[in-house]
């Protein structure tokens, strides 16, 4: 058998040594590439998503009472909202009269909202209601063109189709327009119940007992959410809707 040179032996050694080194670095700086491509797909995937992150907890807030309410029945909501990272500053309430006239009520919310934006500097608000005022904030976003100024709206028991619980005041015109098959009702339900951009929700009950029937605060194009059981005032004291509420309006 023939027996190979030392020098062409050590020769062959070298050439696989020295092949196996320029491998290794290949694929080290392949995996250094593929990972370095990674990392940046990664960055341009949290730049991205920061991009598109919707309004926060610096969005405005107004919120707008029921019948025969004020601004203090938003002490608990205004807390909650505090809670969850808004500031005093960014909170509001608007005040209206209860025994006037919706489209007048209306038309102060309007007047009210651009104040807001012009003290913060938004763009737009969400707005926060309850029972009568679904009233004035549809007739406001639908009527008088408000979605444009509004981010979020979050109805809670609002009377927006009407309840026949007001036929115990049909001496004020606010009664007559918040009644089942008002021409008022009418005009902030008829087409499209959720127009422009803004995102709708609102919250009912079963027990609510003073909006009849209770699914009237439903809006088509809404995200409606059933609660369990709550009465019509202890919604503005119900903390883990109003959680909710903030959470909607932030996301």
């Amino acid at each position: 058998m023939r027996r190979r040179s030392p020098r062409r032996f050590l020769g062959v050694l070298a050439a696989a040594t020295v092949a196996f080194t320029l491998f290794s670095s290949a694929s080290t700086a392949g995996a250094a590439d593929t990972a370095s491509q990674a990392a940046s797909t990664s960055s341009a995937a949290r730049s991205a998503d920061a991009a598109v992150q919707p309004l926060s907890t610096s969005t405005p807030v107004v919120f707008v009472h029921g019948y025969t309410g004020s601004a203090s029945n938003w002490v608990t909501a205004m807390s909650v909202f505090r809670l969850n990272g808004w500031s005093s500053s960014n909170l509001f309430a608007y005040e209206y009269d209860s025994y006037g006239n919706n489209i007048t009520n209306a038309q102060g919310l309007a007047a009210f909202v651009n104040n807001v934006k012009s003290q913060t500097g938004a763009s737009k608000v969400a707005i926060v209601n309850h029972s009568m005022g679904g009233l004035v904030s549809q007739y406001y976003l639908k009527v008088l063109g408000g979605n444009t100024s509004v981010s979020h709206l979050a109805s809670i028991a609002g009377a927006n189709h009407g309840t026949t619980y007001a036929g115990a005041c049909l001496i004020y015109t606010t009664c007559q327009q918040m009644y089942p098959g008002s021409s008022f009702i009418s005009q902030i339900t008829s087409g499209d119940e959720t127009p422009g951009s803004t995102q709708y929700a609102t919250w009912y009950s079963a027990c609510d007992g003073v909006i009849i029937p209770y699914t009237s605060t439903r809006l088509d194009g809404a995200t409606n959410n059933s609660v369990l059981c709550q009465t019509h005032i202890g919604f503005l004291a119900d903390t883990s809707v109003l959680g909710e509420i903030a959470d909607f309006i932030a996301s």
